[in-house]
């Protein structure tokens, strides 16, 4: 055959039949059903939702050998065999017992590697047909005839990025003939375990937060008329700053927080100091694996938690102290069922005589909760050798795009030898310069509170940041400002920040976005996977 332009071989398309311990119908789970809400406003035809993903075939295997383990892990997960549709009755998971896949097989004259992230990339493009498609599709790239990688697109109504780490952990021992423990907690089993008992009572008490929150918190953190935007409207901007990674080190350790808490603090500060709201209000990509047997289950378990933060006065350390007790309590009640969860903000928004607006976002997206490959400060934590640091900052245009489901969403990417973090805006609110200005102004804040306290009234001219004029309307009834949190956790309990969401998993190949905001950027064939935990 004649090699294709990308160089990669057609060599076989292959049919691996199936047969798993069970099949069956099921409710969709409150995971499934966040993002089933999510895809009700897209076309048919857009993949807005896929997710692309490779994994290394490790030793030397053949042919046989890595499409039997590709049928173990379908086999095990019923995840893979599931597909999705609405009824009459509600929206429906159907998991296959038995059925067939085809794995197309490609030889290239590449790297294997970046061979199989474009075929990834290529099949992610194209919508799943959630009805009647397993929600994956695979291929294996070889060179010279031997397996090396394995690339899939996958739907994210079926798996997260916490769903990527099982699934990787499982391909390694099913490639080498081991026979890993089965898997205890399906979709399904979650789906029936949220229907009642104390499945179901989370989730009233998820709701019960949300609405005492919702009650009082800004209506929007954008109160302020909309200027000519650029087209495209949306735009993701990023900054790669070693600087900005040492001091966040520095300073969770100092303040005995994680480092996803300094972040999330400081994202909430610097919109402070756009906005002028006293109270700031974002939604945290929460991964929901803090259970042991949802850790270990292959599906769809992230949802948006509320983070509500109070900046009355005083400092960023005690805005970071603070921030810590409020991502815990974001984190608990961050499993819900989505659709109540539209009629209750609804409901709330009638009550208090307008629409509200949570389209502000942090989401970390790291691998592991610090970035163990940085360069070392001599002596550590330094602030003098830390600030030397940024001038190796970066920053740089990502992309952009007509359509968004978000005003602003802080995002940090999985590399472990500097800080990436990624901020997407509308900039009809949000204006270029001011994306810029708020990504350095992060750095410049975080490299500040190593050296000494920094007065949260001094923010915005520290790091350049010019406030927005709000109308005189909404500066007549100002947030409130010194309320105790609801259902804050205690001054005294434990800094145990749960691990970032959407970080990559044991496979190989990080792309872009998380699970909730791959799915917020329209015309974004790619997502970045999800560890246990919440937060980020």
């Amino acid at each position: 055959m004649t090699a294709t332009a990308d160089g990669l071989v057609p060599l076989s398309s292959e049919t691996v039949e199936f047969t798993g311990a069970r099949g069956g119908d099921a409710p969709f789970t409150w995971g499934q059903l966040a993002f089933w809400r999510l895809t009700r406003w897209l076309d048919d035809d857009d993949p807005f939702y896929n997710m692309s993903w490779v994994l290394p075939v490790y030793g030397r295997r053949d042919l046989d050998a890595v499409l039997s383990a590709l049928r173990a892990l379908v086999e095990r997960h019923e995840a893979l065999r599931t597909t999705f549709e609405q009824t009459p009755e509600g929206p429906v998971q159907h998991v296959a017992g038995r059925g067939r896949f085809t794995v197309e097989v490609f030889d290239t004259n590449v790297k294997p590697l970046a061979a199989a992230r474009e075929l990834a990339a290529g099949m992610a493009a194209r919508a799943f047909e959630y009805a009647v498609e397993l929600p994956f599709r695979c291929a294996v790239v070889t060179v010279d005839g031997r397996p090396r990688m394995v690339a899939f697109a996958l739907c994210h109504l079926a798996v997260d990025g916490g769903a990527l780490d099982v699934l990787a952990r499982d391909w390694r021992s099913l490639l080498a003939g081991a026979e890993p423990p089965g898997p205890v907690w399906q979709p399904m089993d979650q789906a029936a375990f949220e229907q009642e008992g104390a499945g179901a009572a989370r989730g009233e008490r998820a709701l019960r937060h949300w609405r005492a929150q919702l009650e009082r918190v800004p209506m929007t953190m954008f109160d302020f008329p909309p200027a000519e935007p650029e087209e495209p409207r949306f735009i993701r901007l990023g900054m790669e700053s070693v600087a900005a990674a040492a001091a966040t080190e520095t300073l969770a350790a100092r303040w005995s927080v994680s480092a996803s808490t300094v972040l999330t603090t400081a994202s909430a500060v610097l919109l402070s100091a756009l906005t002028g709201h006293r109270q700031v209000v974002m939604q945290l990509i929460v991964a929901n694996r803090h259970d042991p047997r949802v850790a270990s289950m292959a599906g769809t378990a992230a949802q948006d938690g509320l983070f509500v933060l109070d900046l009355p006065g005083g400092t960023f350390a005690d805005a970071t102290r603070a921030g810590h007790r409020q991502a815990l309590t974001a984190y608990r009640n961050a499993q819900y069922d989505a659709y109540r969860m539209m009629a209750l903000r609804e409901e709330v928004g009638r009550e208090r005589g307008g629409p509200i607006n949570l389209s502000a976002y942090f989401n970390d997206a790291r691998t592991i909760t610090d970035w163990p490959h940085l360069p070392a400060v001599d002596p550590p934590g330094d602030p003098a050798a830390i600030a030397a640091l940024t001038g190796r900052t970066r920053v740089f245009h990502v992309a952009s795009w007509a359509q968004v489901d978000a005003t602003a969403m802080f995002s940090t990417g999985p590399a472990t030898d500097v800080c990436q973090l990624y901020l997407m805006v509308d900039t009809a609110y949000v204006p270029r310069s001011t994306t810029q200005a708020l990504l350095l102004g992060m750095e410049t804040l975080l490299v500040a509170a190593v050296a000494g306290d920094v007065p949260l009234d001094g923010v915005a001219e520290l790091c350049g940041i010019t406030p927005v004029e709000r109308p005189a309307a909404t500066l007549e009834h100002p947030d409130p400002v010194g309320a105790a949190p609801v259902d804050a956790v205690p001054m005294g309990a434990s800094p145990m920040d749960a691990a970032p969401i959407d970080a990559v998993p044991m496979g190989v190949g990080p792309v872009d976005a998380g699970p909730m905001e791959a799915g917020r950027l329209a015309g974004q064939g790619a997502a970045v996977p999800a560890t246990p935990g919440g937060g980020r």
